[in-house]
């Protein structure tokens, strides 16, 4: 199954993906974990890629392409695969759609994670983690069972992201809604999007799309 996740920062994209993974046994493609790996490996793309980089330049648009087009040809992604992060805006939707019909492909489903956006900034700035294990935590939804000290691992240090601040957030919604939102009618016009309601629980979002998915593969 080939995959496409749209939400706007903080809906959920990450976890979501990690269940639909693990279901139709397909790998979650992030355009910057792409990047790297091309640039490690020292591929013609990834040398391309690493000279506009180094520039200070934006990666063109027909280079993504070609990276995701060369990506999704490695055996792991035979049963599928999860875009994250690209497209963003519309004239990237259209490119994608080219490059996949050129190889007989297409992508199935497009769930888009939609979220109330006072929620999600609230979600977003209470959110912090243990500096040992990493496990997640937040001010309102998820406090340690006992103050200071996680519940994983015992330890007693905690740290929030720089970027998880009220004015960043609002920042990364705007560009949002400017650059990648006006997408969805491009998916929509043609049936291949499906919307699931973010602020559900976690596991209530992810059944809600599990359920969307099988529906689909059933029709």
């Amino acid at each position: 199954m080939n995959l496409l996740l749209l939400g706007p920062p903080g809906a959920g994209k990450g976890t979501q993906a990690q269940r639909l993974m693990a279901r139709f046994d397909i790998p979650q493609l992030s355009t910057g974990d792409m990047l790297r790996a091309a640039v490690a490996e020292g591929s013609a793309l990834g040398q391309l890629a690493k000279s506009i980089m180094e520039a200070g330049d934006l990666v063109p648009d027909d280079l993504m392409i070609d990276l995701i087009s060369e990506r999704i040809s490695q055996a792991d992604c035979a049963n599928g695969f999860i875009l994250d992060g690209f497209p963003r805006t519309t004239a990237q939707a259209e490119a994608l759609d080219t490059m996949l019909g050129d190889r007989t492909m297409s992508l199935d489903k497009v769930v888009s994670i939609s979220v109330d956006e006072d929620g999600l900034v609230e979600r977003i700035i209470g959110r912090y983690s243990c500096v040992d294990c990493g496990a997640g935590y937040h001010d309102t939804f998820q406090q340690p069972k006992s103050e200071g000290i996680c519940d994983q691992c015992g330890g007693k240090k905690f740290s929030r992201r720089k970027d998880d601040n009220r004015e960043t957030v609002l920042s990364r919604l705007n560009t949002y809604h400017q650059q990648t939102a006006p997408i969805i009618p491009h998916y929509e016009a043609d049936g291949r999007l499906v919307q699931v309601d973010g602020m559900a629980e976690i596991s209530a979002v992810g059944d809600a799309i599990m359920a969307l998915l099988e529906n689909s593969r059933d029709d």
